[in-house]
């Protein structure tokens, strides 16, 4: 049988370090703790019996983690599963990771999962590589833009067609100067960068270049960050007729420097959020928005997780799917 002292001894650390990985607990480092799962997972240890016999039973709590609670977006997605748990008997508890990979990996340790009887993340540091070396038999759902693992359920918004349509909107509206506030000049797998896929997309779809001084990158995806985009857009003399911002945040921002700047919304320029929140209803003008499908998210993230609970082995390595939950453009004042 295999030791904690031999998990220690094969990957250099002292047991006190391999027992904080298996429990969760914050202080050590990711490179480190990634060391001490693939060298559990290759040496078969198993945490020990009395723990094991903790998740035999049901404690009918779920666990969703997710990157920030002061998040709109996060705050109705949380709403959401919330909801949705209730409906199947359970209650729904939230983890903050702050965007760290190390948070990610403590929520993805041993003995926080055992807390669970299944757990829906959020992931945004993590990439397909970490996931790689990590076992557990607690079931996990993943939601977000980063490619996982095939032996898991993945949940995805599609970021690139709402923000198609939200473009092509626009620029069928005769606008033809286009801003992304929050997007990405590199094209990678985050939620920025897919985006920014589907505005360039749509750009080409009419035959239409790009203009990159159009593509305004956000060191976060606030309202402070959106109405400096625009003030600075003004500011460099580069000429736009519409925006379109990846989070309807951003967007909140945007419509407070059009006013400023005393724009029309949408006679001068128009604007569109990604998102659809609440306050989309409340501000003025209206903000249209894409709706991301929040309501078939929790729904398909939570039946997904519930048909992993009931099988014998939630943990076994069958192939799972990717599902791509389908976004629309909802139309308000803000644009034509």
């Amino acid at each position: 049988m295999v030791r904690m002292a031999d998990v220690a001894r094969a990957a250099g650390v002292s047991t006190m370090t391999v027992s904080n990985v298996i429990n969760g607990r914050p202080g050590v480092r990711a490179d480190t703790r990634l060391r001490v799962l693939a060298t559990i997972d290759e040496l078969g240890y198993q945490v020990n019996a009395t723990a094991r016999s903790l998740r035999t039973g049901r404690t009918g709590a779920i666990g969703f983690v997710l990157p920030e609670l002061d998040s709109p977006y996060y705050a109705h997605l949380s709403n959401q599963l919330s909801a949705a748990a209730e409906r199947r008997g359970r209650h729904l508890l939230v983890e903050r990771t702050g965007g760290s990979r190390e948070r990610e990996l403590e929520a993805l340790s041993f003995g926080h999962l055992r807390r669970y009887d299944g757990v829906i993340v959020h992931l945004v540091r993590l990439e397909r590589p970490d996931l790689d070396r990590l076992r557990f038999d607690t079931p996990v759902v993943f939601l977000g833009e980063s490619p996982v693992p095939g032996r898991f359920e993945h949940v995805m918004m599609d970021d690139v067609g709402g923000s198609r349509e939200a473009t092509g909107h626009l620029l069928g509206t005769r606008s033809r100067r286009v801003a992304i506030v929050g997007g990405r000049h590199e094209d990678t797998e985050d939620m920025a960068s897919l985006r920014t896929r589907g505005y360039r997309q749509a750009h080409a779809d009419l035959g239409l270049d790009v203009d990159e001084a159009l593509v305004v990158e956000s060191r976060t995806y606030s309202r402070d960050e959106g109405h400096r985009a625009v003030l600075d857009l003004r500011r460099a003399g580069v000429a736009f007729d519409a925006v379109f911002c990846v989070t309807d945040a951003l967007a909140t921002g945007a419509l407070r420097a059009l006013a400023d700047l005393g724009l029309h919304v949408p006679g001068d320029v128009q604007v569109v959020g990604f998102d659809n929140g609440e306050e989309a209803d409340f501000l003025v003008p209206r903000l249209s928005s894409v709706e991301p499908g929040n309501d078939a998210i929790a729904e398909l993230a939570l039946d997904l997780l519930e048909q992993r609970i009931r099988t014998a082995d939630p943990a076994d390595a069958r192939p799972r799917a990717t599902t791509t939950v389908t976004a629309r453009l909802v139309l308000r004042e803000s644009t034509r």
